[in-house]
């Protein structure tokens, strides 16, 4: 099964009730992406955005240049469907990170739980290639911790640190915050992830 067809299936067969990475409010990303404070019409992507409410959020709170990228169908369509009309306001893109080729640069880059299902090294640097060529400014990353999972939706992720986070990014980005913070899933369990937030050197 090809990573589009075991993510659509996902999200064709479960509820957000069901799957572990649903939050109601997204806070976390939502205080990350504040700290910068870009303008309200600065283009921001969110990667693996799919059925996430961070764009409901972001919407509410004004900004005007939305951008989500999901490797799922499924995902981006639920997505619209619950933003009615305000998804008429978004740019929706369904790609694969690994394939994406960007058709603008970004201010802000914000990734919850895409970056760490990169489990090769080449695939981790197409990522890292990805982000630098387009131009991003700005990163806010969450991936699971030392301590989080060592899989999620059945598939083999990889952990992050500070120092690993900094030995990925820190050609290009300075860390300017990192800290690791507890998810508490639908089914109440927690799940530690790293958080960090970046800006370009």
């Amino acid at each position: 099964m090809s990573n589009k067809e075991h993510w659509d299936k996902i999200y064709t067969t479960k509820t957000p009730e069901e799957v572990s990475w649903t939050e109601d409010y997204p806070q976390m990303s939502i205080d990350l992406i504040a700290q910068f404070d870009v303008p309200k019409v600065a283009k921001i992507i969110d990667i693996g955005g799919g059925d996430s409410r961070l764009v409901d959020a972001l919407l509410d709170l004004g900004y005007t240049n939305i951008t989500v990228l999901d490797i799922s169908n499924s995902a981006i369509d639920r997505a619209k469907a619950r933003l009615g009309q305000k998804a008429e306001q978004v740019k929706w893109i369904v790609s694969d990170i690994l394939d994406f080729s960007p058709p603008e640069s970004y201010d802000l880059w914000h990734d919850r739980a895409v970056f760490h299902f990169l489990t090769k090294q080449a695939d981790i640097h197409k990522y890292v290639y990805r982000l630098t060529q387009m131009g991003t400014q700005h990163l806010v990353i969450g991936t699971f911790s030392l301590s989080g999972p060592l899989k999620c939706s059945g598939l083999e992720i990889t952990q992050y640190d500070e120092a690993k986070l900094k030995t990925t990014f820190g050609k290009e980005f300075k860390i300017i915050e990192c800290f690791t913070a507890d998810h508490i899933t639908p089914f109440d369990t927690a799940q530690n992830f790293t958080f960090a937030r970046m800006s370009k050197k």
